[in-house]
């Protein structure tokens, strides 16, 4: 693999690759409308980038409804599904650098804190051929922001999670890549991501290259060529 390649690039789902995380929220904000209640940008953090059983959670205590928590969990996976299943369209230059990464042989993993079944509806549409490997929520114990994904992620490539760059759209997801130990690319799709220590930030995915991604690590935590 040549220098100016990184040794593995991590990729979260909704909204770094696909532009889902619209279709979460209206999902999200549909369902509260049942609940009578009406989502706002104070709902963000425990919407955008969560696992279904976060936000489950969340509705069914803001709500207090006597609805089953576990009823509420499947009405957002049966909503987000169908909605992914008639629009899956791929985030500005997200093909394109999974190419150029397959094309230079580097491994690539798909880290999402979505159910399998949205994982591979999205893998259907775009290709599984990208990736190494695939993790979705039930592959974890525990989902993002929790650092399990990406570390298990790491793990099934054979590398230190520090040799990886993670790719990511959220807070919550920077929080997890972070925590990880991973250096994060990160793309803010809906909400703003702050300036941090081990982050990049870029507005859209066709500003990343492989040179740059190879930048993000340090040399002494690359596996020797």
């Amino acid at each position: 693999m040549p220098d100016s390649s990184p040794a593995a690039v991590l990729f979260d789902m909704d909204g770094t690759l696909v532009d889902t995380e619209h279709l979460w929220w209206q999902a999200a904000a549909e369902l509260a409308a049942e609940l009578d209640l009406t989502l706002t940008d104070a709902d963000l953090p425990e919407v955008l980038g969560r696992a279904v059983e976060h936000t489950a959670a969340h509705l069914h205590r803001t709500s207090r409804t006597a609805r089953p928590e576990a009823e509420l969990v499947e009405r957002l996976n049966d909503s987000f599904s169908a909605k992914v299943a008639a629009e899956v369209v791929p985030r500005p230059g997200a093909l394109a650098l999974l190419g150029a990464l397959r094309a230079a042989s580097v491994p690539t993993a798909l880290v999402s804190a979505s159910p399998r079944r949205v994982v591979d509806l999205v893998l259907h549409a775009i290709g599984d051929h990208w990736f190494t490997t695939t993790l979705a929520a039930e592959d974890t114990p525990v989902t993002k922001p929790d650092p399990a994904p990406y570390l298990a992620a790491a793990e099934r490539l054979g590398l230190a999670p520090a040799a990886c760059v993670a790719v990511e759209d959220t807070p919550t997801g920077v929080a997890s890549a972070h925590a990880a130990g991973c250096a994060v690319l990160a793309v803010p799709s809906t909400v703003p991501i702050p300036a941090a220590e081990g982050v990049t930030l870029l507005e859209s995915l066709e500003q990343a290259d492989l040179t740059l991604l190879a930048g993000l690590t340090a040399p002494a935590d690359r596996p020797a060529a």
